[in-house]
């Protein structure tokens, strides 16, 4: 069997490099049992962020468009192969691909939402050190320590799931669960959501690296 025609789905996930994920961490993954490396280059894999907000998807269908352009795959927005009024029939939906030519699917969706609140204290409480002992001691040491409102801040995390399918055998190749902390704008979140993948599925050998870096 030809692995680079029949799994090039991989592909997307081959967004490596940018150094940094700071906010996007991957708490689960999993791999295809014996699969071995894939690499995507050459091989057309639709880019799919599922989602009923029209604009989020485009955006996001589009850098993940770029990020497989990036590394030498053929890539595809969901959106410019399947109507919005067919989403809901698989039929339809694999033969749009198909007919397409597409070998692969890489899906990201949000799976949870939540608001993080922080609280930060000026002091934490413990054991009384000896200059609370004395009035004398204690005076100018609690005014150099005067009690400071908590600070609280809240900040927004995603939990997002992406799939790897190869379309030809209709099988999944490797999945993740991932969360943001503080998305910005839906064009970074899926930046970051990649370029985490990518690290995650080269750490585990299934990613070749990239010929160009």
């Amino acid at each position: 069997m030809n692995i680079r025609r029949a799994l090039p789905a991989i592909a997307l996930l081959l967004v490596t490099a940018l150094a940094g994920c700071a906010t996007t961490t991957f708490t689960a993954t999993w791999k295809a049992p014996g699969q071995q490396p894939l690499d995507p280059h050459g091989q057309k894999v639709a880019a799919v962020f599922i989602s009923t907000d029209a604009g989020s998807r485009r955006a996001a269908e589009d850098e993940l468009v770029r990020k497989l352009e990036e590394r030498g795959a053929i890539g595809v927005a969901g959106y410019a192969l399947i109507p919005d009024d067919e989403l809901h029939d698989m039929e339809k939906v694999k033969q749009r691909l198909v007919d397409a030519g597409v070998d692969g699917v890489v899906t990201l969706r949000v799976i949870d939402e939540k608001e993080k609140t922080t609280v930060r204290y000026t002091y934490e409480p413990g054991a009384f050190p000896p200059y609370y002992w004395r009035f004398s001691g204690y005076w100018n040491y609690g005014w150099n320590e005067p009690y400071v409102p908590a600070e609280v801040s809240t900040s927004t995390v995603l939990r997002i799931e992406t799939l790897v399918y190869s379309l030809k055998r209709d099988t999944l190749l490797w999945a993740g669960t991932s969360r943001t902390t503080e998305p910005s704008k839906v064009v970074r979140l899926v930046e970051e959501v990649a370029d985490a993948a990518a690290k995650q599925m080269q750490i585990q050998g299934l990613l070749l690296a990239d010929r160009g870096r």
